[in-house]
């Protein structure tokens, strides 16, 4: 594996042939991590900056894409303006209970909604090419390809092909949606097409129970779809802590949302009705719209790495060491192409210590430790640090489980039976805030203040001594005084939920 000592060598070597390069830096792709690394070499002093990014669509494919990559135009931000939309319905019904006299049927109109996601990313789309200009940062429109350990093909829309030469290569190219190999796969969606239907689905399939599906899940029925969430196994969101994931499973299935645990789909039908859906129980039902959210896969296969012979994993995610180097010294890699912590936030983070690093005269590597992050269901739920479980596996003594289990004050009004939880896993020996997560209203939040917190290395008993903000429910975390439990690593049943 390369390492950042070689780079630094081999760098020292061709600095009198620098200004036989087209670029200092060349990006291949314009999504969150590679326009901040971008930038940032630039104001770190890279003389010349390109990059290259597909043609702008909202449904990406190999061959379209556009500047902001997956989270500014078919991700979080289009799916969060999704989320608010949704949630207006039950928040119109909950709003009876206040005085507000509603009409028993409010209509939506989800045409009017997807004008407006399509303006905003259409605007975010503009001012992310802006920041590049501003930043100097050359901007080809083509897909990019590696063509020598210091060359990058760019394949234009006509066709043309023009070589560009560069110190150094940064690939930031993102991951792509996946559709599970079953027959009639083909008449089932991604999130890509989800975030683009013409038309609100009145019955909707959603296979998977990550993020994308437990989101989807939650905008559709608040929109007033009747919808089917099947997964694998015994509860949604695999990786977060069992008993949130209860909570929020509960949270689904409490407001109205269909759980098939246990079950996958094995084959869809094209009818005169819709989509029919068969299970691997035999069940069968018909659906407007199939959702396939059963993972991602980095964007790696038309790159020609072989050309240069970068590493790569089984996954095809690119390899890299502490400092995104990979296995050619003057290539790098950042985002989700690498496969490490595959969020927006880590890429961007990634993007600025490549910066620093290669162009700033700093050693910096991304630290992985302590970072939020939320799933936008309905309502969310945010988490920082250890679960329970991967805090009893690392642990060498004995954890102490702190929760809260209320019905948030809005809800004693409306009538609305739906607990927020919260949760704080602690060191028993040192009292050190080990991890935090809330499922409730404003989980998100309130866990970005938390996250701060634990970054500094919280005790409990900090926590305990903070004054909380009342009426809240972010004061829970600062009033939780009595040990829910006590475990420790011998005494944790394994579970395989």
């Amino acid at each position: 594996m390369a390492n950042l000592g070689r780079k630094m060598m081999i760098d020292g070597e061709v600095d009198d042939a620098e200004a036989n390069y087209d670029f200092d830096l060349f990006v291949i792709g314009a999504g969150s991590g590679g326009v901040r690394a971008a930038r940032f070499s630039a104001q770190f002093g890279a003389k010349k900056v390109g990059m290259c990014e597909l043609p702008f669509h909202p449904i990406s494919s190999e061959v379209i894409g556009g500047v902001g990559g997956t989270c500014v135009i078919r991700g979080c931000v289009p799916k969060k303006i999704l989320v608010y939309g949704a949630a207006f319905g039950p928040d119109l019904e909950d709003a009876r209970n206040f005085g507000w006299e509603l009409s028993e049927k409010n209509d939506f109109n989800w045409k009017k909604l997807l004008q407006k996601k399509t303006d905003e990313i259409v605007r975010l789309n503009g001012i992310y090419k802006r920041m590049l200009a501003n930043s100097n940062v050359k901007l080809y429109e083509g897909e990019g390809r590696i063509a020598g350990p210091n060359e990058v093909e760019v394949i234009q829309l006509d066709g043309t092909k023009i070589t560009y030469s560069a110190k150094h290569i940064l690939i930031a190219t993102g991951s792509r949606a996946q559709r599970p190999p079953i027959p009639g796969q083909e008449l089932g969606i991604t999130s890509d097409e989800a975030l683009s239907l013409e038309d609100l689905p009145r019955r909707a399939v959603i296979l998977g129970a990550g993020y994308i599906a437990v989101e989807f899940a939650s905008i559709w029925r608040g929109m007033g779809a009747t919808v089917d969430l099947f997964f694998r196994r015994e509860l949604p969101l695999r990786g977060f802590d069992d008993e949130m994931r209860a909570v929020v499973a509960r949270n689904l299935e409490g407001r109205g949302i269909n759980m098939h645990p246990c079950t996958t789909l094995t084959e869809l039908v094209k009818t005169e009705d819709g989509i029919k859906v068969t299970t691997d129980h035999g069940e069968e039902l018909i659906a407007d719209v199939v959702l396939f959210a059963t993972g991602r896969a980095p964007n790696s296969k038309r790159l020609n790495l072989e050309a240069v012979g970068i590493e790569v994993d089984r996954s095809g995610a690119i390899k890299v060491d502490e400092y995104s180097q990979t296995s050619v010294p003057s290539i790098y890699a950042i985002g989700d192409v690498t496969n490490r912590m595959n969020l927006t936030p880590v890429a961007l983070m990634e993007g600025t210590c490549f910066a620093k690093t290669v162009f700033g005269g700093q050693q910096v590597k991304p630290d992985y430790e302590h970072i939020p992050y939320a799933v936008f269901s309905i309502p969310p739920l945010s988490v920082v640090g250890l679960s329970e479980e991967e805090a009893i596996e690392k642990a060498n003594g004995e954890i102490s489980v702190f929760t809260s289990s209320f019905n948030p004050m809005k809800n004693t009004i409306s009538g609305r039976q739906e607990k927020t939880v919260m949760k704080l896993v602690v060191d028993s020996e040192t009292d050190k805030v080990l991890g935090a997560s809330m499922c409730g209203p404003d989980a998100p939040e309130i866990m970005q203040g938390i996250a701060v917190a634990l970054k500094c290395g919280a005790t409990k008993a900090q926590f305990d001594s903070t004054v909380g903000i009342h009426p809240s429910a972010a004061e829970e975390f600062v009033t939780m005084r009595s040990v829910t439990r006590r475990v420790s690593p011998s005494s944790k049943p394994k579970t395989n939920l």
